[in-house]
């Protein structure tokens, strides 16, 4: 069996969203210090829909992966839903993560709610 599946490994050669968004509505950077992985998430919102979401990664492809898959998940979606996005549901859309691999998706998680906080600290 093949370490990662197709879907992660698609995500990673081809990641959705990378970049940034400038004056961007809300950002949240996360970070392992044990495994190196960083990411930051940039929201553009509108009326309380996430119009456009970016990431900037710098990690393993389960990490890559995991942000690509978890902007797909969030962007055009109103911030109420963005807010229950779960580690579990990044995992499960990229068709699983190695156990050893599952923080990436913790991470992605984390950047996306710290971003809605400080688009809400910003209203």
């Amino acid at each position: 069996m093949a370490l990662y599946s197709e879907k992660v490994m698609d995500h990673f050669m081809n990641p959705r969203n990378v970049g940034i968004i400038e004056n961007a509505d809300g950002v949240g950077e996360v970070g392992n210090a044990r495994c190196g992985d960083i990411m930051k998430i940039y929201l553009k919102i509108e009326n309380d829909i996430i119009k456009d979401v970016k990431f900037e990664t710098f990690g393993c492809a389960s990490a890559i992966a995991s942000s690509s898959m978890a902007t797909e998940l969030i962007k055009g979606k109103p911030v109420s839903e963005a807010l229950t996005l779960t580690n579990k549901a990044v995992a499960e859309a990229l068709d699983g993560l190695p156990k050893h691999k599952i923080h990436c998706s913790v991470l992605a998680e984390e950047a996306i709610k710290k971003a809605l906080d400080d688009y809400n600290s910003k209203k």
